[in-house]
């Protein structure tokens, strides 16, 4: 893969009620050591002054744009408008609550060159509602296949980086969890691997109120992806929900015997 560290990259950020992060997470784009690139901010119809504070900084740098959507949609139809309005040859993803290490995008644009790859995933930390450290980092497989993501999700949304120029732009699921998830799946239609780096270049935010704490109300949305946007049998959804559920269960049992 030719010219990778000095292609443009399009920053697809979904938002919606996050004024009291997003300033922090542009800046995390902003500090970039590699200085190629767009952010394309879509805003949810948040009913807080996200709009002011995302407004604010766009003018004051060109490179940040702003987008309100005529009606509340959902992140999946908010990443996929993104994408549509993307110029660069490579797409990016961050949610408007969490942050990127400013060597992100540098690193992993010069691991896609070295490796030909077109997927890029990176190992990421997370902190709380303040910014500090939970002390967790997770960690991506180094090739995750569809049967992979399908079963434990190996993929913070906010790491992933790849080649739209290669694997083209896609329409991202209308499910209002899970949706990243079925993003991935699409690209692993096309492309037989996401690579995984173990850098830590990301701190995701555990918020309270945010979609992925309840872990319960995950099941549903497991259904839905499997059977209505994967079309797979009910025996074999049954039986990816029954891994997902125990894989949970053993890390929650593990963090527990740490904290212990």
């Amino acid at each position: 893969m030719l010219g990778a560290e000095g292609a443009l990259v399009s920053v697809v950020m979904p938002t919606y009620n996050c004024a009291d992060f997003i300033e922090e997470s542009i800046r995390s784009v902003q500090g970039q050591t590699h200085g190629e690139w767009e952010l394309i901010v879509i805003d949810d119809c948040s009913t807080d002054d996200t709009r002011e504070r995302v407004e604010r900084i766009a003018a004051s740098d060109p490179r940040v744009h702003y987008h309100l959507l005529e009606s509340n949609s959902g992140a999946a139809v908010a990443r996929t408008l993104g994408m549509e309005l993307a110029r660069g040859r490579f797409i990016a993803f961050l949610d408007s609550d969490d942050l990127w290490r400013p060597d992100k995008l540098a690193l992993q644009l010069d691991f896609l060159n070295r490796t030909a790859g077109t997927i890029v995933c990176s190992a990421y930390d997370q902190i709380d509602e303040a910014g500090r450290s939970l002390g967790r980092v997770l960690s991506p497989k180094k090739r995750a296949d569809y049967n992979a993501v399908l079963l434990t999700c190996p993929i913070g949304n906010s790491t992933v980086l790849y080649d739209a120029d290669a694997l083209g732009k896609f329409v991202v699921p209308n499910i209002r969890k899970r949706n990243d998830d079925a993003l991935w799946l699409q690209m692993l239609k096309k492309e037989k691997y996401i690579l995984g780096m173990p850098d830590v270049l990301m701190s995701y935010r555990v918020r309270a109120n945010s979609i992925s704490a309840n872990k319960l109300s995950l099941i549903r949305y497991h259904w839905i992806l499997y059977r209505d946007i994967e079309h797979l049998s009910i025996a074999r959804s049954a039986a990816h929900i029954g891994v997902w559920v125990a894989l949970k269960a053993l890390r929650i049992k593990w963090s527990a015997t740490r904290r212990g």
